[in-house]
């Protein structure tokens, strides 16, 4: 009998589990939320369950079908599960659709790598950078299959099977698996290319109102703020008294912790108030799972919001895919909701280059805001951060800005900088200084 964990769940697709296995009800859980189809199979049927860093899409046209299956034995030997989106006979194939096939199962985040094989590889290399969130590169030894990871963060390769001998393709395979990512100065390059992506991607779902025109006071203040208690103390009591100030003014959201979030969308029925919630929070050091889980539960209980921290650690180490999957999975969960997301960078332990990159990991991941600060953090919003978040972000995509803010001054500072959110516990002081 086998036991199935959150941690066993993919994060989108499908789960093939021996017949008789028994679910957790955190996993099955997770598993609803993310519409993941669970299939049993039959005694003797194998049931892979490896990590997306463990996978490696494989795919091949006709002209590269000899060397695809060539390959096969040496991910095995290093550990990895191959998917394999065929082709899987000589017949005749286009290598668009091939390509396609690999780099979304990549940019579903399903897989970690991809490796593409055609007859001289540019082809499918040019099909697979079509596919949003895809680095793939063409490589023809080991210097440019090292130089792809290091400097280029490539995800998925192209291989040509007619320029490239079965042991050299080898040698270029492994070299590209076996190297990581340099970060450092390449992080901000990296970025620069998903910047130029972004651009030309069309606009995103989901728009927000052009913050420096709230800035000259023509836009109701309240409406623009979270409405904010996330004190491990707060009590039941305070909740209400919250959620009784949101509905007079007419604040935004209560931006609240997850236990609150049945009493507060209780207490909130019937207004225009919505209910806002954290996940990963304060350190966003947590799992994807646990966030992905806890961010489900909080849309189930009536958040309509969900504010989202960044695993800082990942993204100071120069881990970019782990950082843009985890806002992903968060992402998916929240729209399927008709909910929005938001990612708490914080600022304060970031340089303004790591700044950069997170908005731009944020944005192409689907989130709908980036946010300054926990509250919790060494320190809050600046001015500064806003003008940089903005201007990484462009108009289209929301910029909150938190912590530290209790004046009106300070919450006209953060408007006119860029920020159209922005989250206070001294709410009610602000728009109380307004209408003097």
């Amino acid at each position: 009998m086998r036991w199935v964990t959150s941690e066993d769940v993919p994060r989108s697709g499908e789960l093939r589990v021996p017949a008789g296995t028994i679910f957790t009800p955190a996993a099955r859980e997770l598993a609803e939320a993310r519409a993941i189809r669970v299939i049993e199979l039959r005694e003797g049927q194998a049931a892979p369950a490896a990590p997306p860093d463990k996978i490696v899409a494989l795919g091949a046209d006709h002209g590269g079908f000899r060397l695809k299956e060539t390959l096969k034995p040496l991910l095995a030997g290093l550990g990895l599960e191959v998917r394999d989106v065929g082709v899987f006979d000589e017949k005749p194939a286009d290598y668009p659709d091939i390509a396609q096939k690999v780099a979304e199962v990549v940019a579903r985040g399903e897989a970690r790598r991809g490796v593409i094989i055609d007859g001289a590889g540019i082809g499918s290399s040019i099909a697979a950078n079509k596919v949003s969130g895809i680095r793939a590169a063409l490589c023809y030894d080991r210097a440019s299959a090292r130089n792809s990871r290091e400097h280029n963060d490539a995800n998925v390769l192209t291989l040509g099977a007619r320029l490239l001998t079965a042991g050299q393709a080898e040698e270029v395979l492994r070299t590209w698996l076996e190297t990581p990512f340099a970060g450092g100065r390449h992080t901000a390059r990296v970025e620069k290319i998903a910047a130029i992506e972004r651009q030309y991607s069309g606009a995103p779902k989901r728009s927000v109102t052009e913050p420096r025109a709230l800035a000259s006071g023509s836009g109701p203040i309240a409406s623009l703020i979270d409405h904010t208690l996330l004190r491990p103390e707060a009590t039941r009591a305070d909740i209400v008294k919250l959620c009784g100030e949101a509905r007079q003014y007419g604040f935004a959201t209560v931006c609240i912790n997850p236990y609150w979030v049945p009493l507060a969308a209780s207490e909130l029925a019937g207004s225009a108030v919505k209910v806002c919630t954290v996940a990963g929070f304060p350190l966003g050091a947590t799992s994807t799972e646990a966030k992905v889980a806890e961010a489900a539960a909080a849309l189930r209980a009536g958040a309509r919001e969900i504010d989202m921290v960044i695993n800082v650690g990942a993204l100071r180490s120069g881990d970019c895919d782990a950082v843009k999957l985890d806002i992903q999975a968060v992402a998916r969960v929240c729209h399927d909701a008709n909910a929005i997301v938001k990612v708490i960078l914080e600022t304060a332990l970031l340089n303004d280059a790591q700044k950069n990159t997170a908005c731009g990991l944020a944005q192409a991941a689907g989130a709908d805001f980036v946010k300054t600060s926990t509250g919790f953090g060494p320190a809050g919003a600046t001015v500064q951060d806003v003008v940089l978040m903005r201007h990484a972000v462009g108009p289209r995509m929301g910029v909150k800005a938190a912590g530290g803010i209790r004046t009106l001054d300070d919450f006209r500072a953060m408007v006119a900088a860029g920020a159209n959110r922005v989250g206070a516990s001294a709410s009610v002081k602000i728009v109380e200084a307004a209408g003097k």
